[in-house]
């Protein structure tokens, strides 16, 4: 029941954020009819679970991780754009397995999103204790490719 209220609530700040409508009853009432449908849809297809509405995160994910995520996805973009700017485009393509010490399949979920949505890397296959990542540029074996990204979602699993 936790993870169907913490969705229900996500959904409904989600709508409130992004409309912007907050003084018509109607228009109101049409924002809860919507997340309520998405809600009853979600519930019906079975997706309502700690992956899906992860509730044992609490909101550290959005005050500790998501910032910093953010900040690596402007400087990756940084690093592409010059690379592809540069008149001999040096690019080191590579296809890597990087060991990884995540227990939990969240946990796995989050860091392989997190490699993806950073510009010049694609998670390409994620395992129980590893994940195989496709860089643009990559120096050496690619072990530090991702152990930032790993400590902080490993802080994240412990809980609180």
């Amino acid at each position: 029941m936790i993870y169907t209220l913490t969705l229900a609530a996500t959904l409904f700040v989600t709508w409130l954020t992004w409309s912007g409508h907050f003084e018509s009853p109607f228009i109101l009432g049409l924002g809860v009819l919507s997340c309520l449908c998405s809600l009853w849809m979600s519930r019906r297809m079975r997706i309502v679970d700690e992956e899906g509405a992860p509730a044992q995160l609490g909101v550290r994910p959005f005050t500790r991780y998501a910032p910093w995520l953010i900040k690596e996805i402007v400087i990756s973009n940084l690093a592409v754009a010059k690379i592809i700017l540069s008149p001999k485009m040096p690019l080191q393509r590579k296809l890597v397995t990087v060991p990884t010490q995540v227990k939990t399949e969240l946990g796995r979920v989050m860091l392989a999103n997190s490699i993806t949505l950073t510009p010049g890397t694609v998670s390409v296959r994620v395992d129980e204790g590893s994940i195989t990542i496709h860089a643009l540029v990559l120096d050496g074996d690619g072990s530090g490719i991702s152990a930032d990204m790993e400590r902080r979602i490993c802080e994240l699993e412990r809980p609180r």
